[in-house]
């Protein structure tokens, strides 16, 4: 994307092809990220019998992003499956957040706002208390 130099505004299909990659590849990383862990896991546990009489939830570490991405630098491979599915859920959310910066450049208020209300609900519901 050519970015206009400070003080001037983006066009809307600046905007529009910036928003596109952005969702492609994001979803490719994602997508990327959770195939690595994929292979991870079957390269450590593919030939262990899944046991279907009890069930086992994800551990604690794998339920806070700080654990997840800790499990990833290990190479955990379902630590990087989870890591690929935050990234996952990360694209949209990064698409809403360009948006806002986009009307706040082009000067638009009411979309500014609005997507800022978007924003915030968006993150207080991933972040906020539980």
């Amino acid at each position: 994307m050519n970015h206009p130099g400070p003080g001037s505004r983006w066009s809307d299909e600046q905007v529009e092809l910036f928003i596109g990659n952005l969702l492609r590849y994001g979803v490719m990383t994602a997508a990327a990220v959770a195939f690595a862990g994929g292979v991870i896991v079957l390269i450590h546990h593919g030939a262990a019998t899944a046991d279907y009489r009890q069930f086992a939830g994800e551990p604690a570490a794998l339920k806070s992003i700080t654990g997840v991405v800790a499990g990833a630098a290990r190479l955990d491979g379902r630590a990087v499956i989870q890591l690929g599915l935050l990234l996952l859920i990360a694209t949209p959310i990064a698409r809403v957040a360009f948006s806002l910066v986009a009307f706040v450049r082009q000067h638009d208020r009411m979309y500014t706002v609005i997507t800022g209300i978007v924003l915030a609900l968006l993150l207080y519901s991933l972040l906020g208390p539980k």
